[in-house]
């Protein structure tokens, strides 16, 4: 199985790049997400976490924000991601936007969000999933479906359509600060571009161009 990459208006140069890492994400995010893209769900994102004992783990999941800060998702704080990013906020992430022939590889560091930054994201969700975050006791163990099922019905009976969800105090987001961003994009003969912003400072980047 192999296929010749085609890239979406030619290769990456240098000259191509916006000035910050945030900004030229941006412009390819947009490109992503623009209507008549093949991409169904341009902001899923492989989130890859160790645990203190450095054992890796992956698992694709929403970004629901990004500005010059970094990248934002929301979980259960229970959850095994989370629990190793408390022990290691060391985090990778990646954009697999296979269609475009392009991805998006960060590496970084995970802090919580706000409780106000929190509660504005959760309030924002539709009310299935505001009652979702309630019923899902996210990565343990459940001894059937019916438990899950019978745990959101009995939510939804507390908290019928229209009335106010309270957010959980064991639900919130993560901000991945990046230390490098790279943009992969493919091309024929596996000559790929690959253009990578590295932290220097405080707003300051250098780029460097890797070997594919």
């Amino acid at each position: 199985m192999r296929e010749q990459y085609h890239p979406r208006g030619g290769g990456l140069l240098e000259t191509d790049l916006a000035a910050h890492p945030m900004e030229q994400f941006t412009r390819w995010f947009q490109q992503a997400a623009a209507p008549g893209s093949p991409l169904v769900e341009p902001n899923a994102m492989v989130v890859s976490t160790a645990d203190a004992a450095g054992r890796p783990s992956s698992r694709t999941v929403l970004l629901k924000s990004y500005d010059d800060e970094g990248f934002v998702f929301y979980t259960n704080y229970g959850s095994r991601k989370a629990r190793d990013l408390d022990a290691n906020p060391h985090v990778a992430l990646l954009f697999p936007w296979h269609p475009l022939s392009r991805q998006v590889l960060v590496t970084g560091t995970a802090v919580r969000t706000s409780r106000e930054e929190t509660e504005a994201y959760f309030h924002s969700r539709p009310h299935g999933s505001q009652l979702g975050a309630w019923a899902s006791a996210q990565s343990s163990v459940l001894t059937s479906r019916g438990e899950l099922d019978a745990g959101y019905e009995e939510l939804a009976r507390r908290y019928p359509a229209g009335s106010a969800v309270p957010v959980p105090p064991h639900w919130g987001g993560f901000r991945i600060t990046p230390d490098t961003v790279e943009f992969w994009q493919g091309r024929e003969n596996r000559l790929h571009d690959r253009l990578r912003f590295v932290s220097t400072g405080p707003s300051a980047w250098r780029v460097e161009r890797l070997s594919p």
